[in-house]
């Protein structure tokens, strides 16, 4: 197995919670992966030695969400790294077959662990709607809003802008598609609202706001920064109960939604804008690490290092990793 590492994953490490999953026995981390077909069924659609990404969530498929076609409500989830369920950095990991994805030949089994992330991405801008022409701010650079920038441009987006405060993570955004950037500067939320659509030019607000920070200010800012009839999609977690301005929500009939990791055909997507060329990964991992120094790596991400630290599993040979099949 190949993993990389997300924040989250970080958080459990070092404070044993997020939210209400709460880490209560020791615990294996890791649920952006890919890895290689050891065994399966003879009518699962796969062959042993397939290279695949895996899907790290197992839902009831029976219960009024499944059914409904939104199985990342499920409550009997069993979500890889999410406790009390054990995660995907290990030598061999179980899942159904409908779990598990063929890689494009281009694709590396290192790269192949960002299509849980991209995957997430597909889900956040499909909530988003039609994004046809339309213009998106998207705060935060790492690896998410990243992603989130290169899907509503395959989407059809016409101006992408991408807010951090870091520079360096702002000079990779116009690689996965950015038309804008905006470092933030000033402490007022209103402020950094109006230099945002300054930069871009858009005059009336923006149609769609993506936030993959979590952050409060940045959440604040991008309520107003959208325009009348906008809509709002909260992509990352930070603080669970954040203030936010209710008043230009209710003013400018703002529609505001929660994104939660992904459902129905959402991974599938992802695969087919690998496939097709329309997202490139290339740059997005920026640090490997065996397994002998996963702690290493998890003080790497802890730290904001570079944008994705990867993890190779038990026994995985480096330049397998790396390879592709075209």
């Amino acid at each position: 197995m190949v993993t990389n590492f997300f924040f989250e994953q970080v958080h459990y490490w070092q404070h044993g919670r997020i939210g209400r999953y709460v880490v209560e026995k020791p615990i294996i981390l890791g649920h952006e992966s890919s890895g290689i077909v050891v065994d399966c069924g003879s009518q699962s659609g796969f062959a042993v030695g397939d290279r695949v990404a895996l899907e790290p969530g197992i839902a009831c498929n029976t219960c009024r969400y499944c059914r409904a076609g939104r199985y990342n409500l499920c409550k009997e989830m069993r979500f890889a790294a999410t406790p009390p369920y054990d995660g995907t950095l290990a030598t061999y990991y179980r899942v159904p077959a409908e779990c598990c994805y063929k890689l494009p030949p281009h694709i590396s089994l290192r790269d192949g662990t960002l299509i849980e992330p991209l995957s997430v991405a597909v889900h956040s801008c499909r909530l988003a709607g039609d994004l046809q022409e339309k213009s998106v701010i998207v705060f935060g650079a790492g690896p998410v809003g990243l992603l989130c920038v290169g899907v509503a441009r395959a989407f059809g987006a016409s101006t992408v802008v991408v807010v951090d405060v870091v520079p360096n993570r702002l000079k990779y955004a116009q690689k996965y598609g950015a038309t804008h950037t905006h470092l933030t500067a000033s402490e007022s939320v209103e402020q950094n609202a109006a230099d945002i659509l300054d930069t871009a030019e858009l005059e009336l607000g923006a149609d769609i706001v993506l936030d993959a920070t979590g952050a409060e200010p940045c959440m604040n800012t991008g309520i107003h920064a959208l325009a009348s009839g906008g809509t709002f999609v909260q992509v990352g977690l930070g603080r669970p109960n954040p203030s936010l301005p209710v008043g230009q929500i209710c003013d400018k009939e703002i529609v505001f939604k929660g994104s939660f990791r992904y459902g129905p055909g959402d991974y599938q997507t992802a695969v087919g804008l690998l496939s097709s060329r329309r997202i490139r990964l290339d740059g997005l991992v920026t640090h490997e690490f065996p397994f002998s120094r996963a702690e290493e790596a998890f003080q790497n991400v802890a730290s904001r290092a570079g944008i994705k630290s990867v993890i190779y599993g038990p026994g995985v040979d480096e330049k397998v990793a790396n390879d592709t099949l075209g």
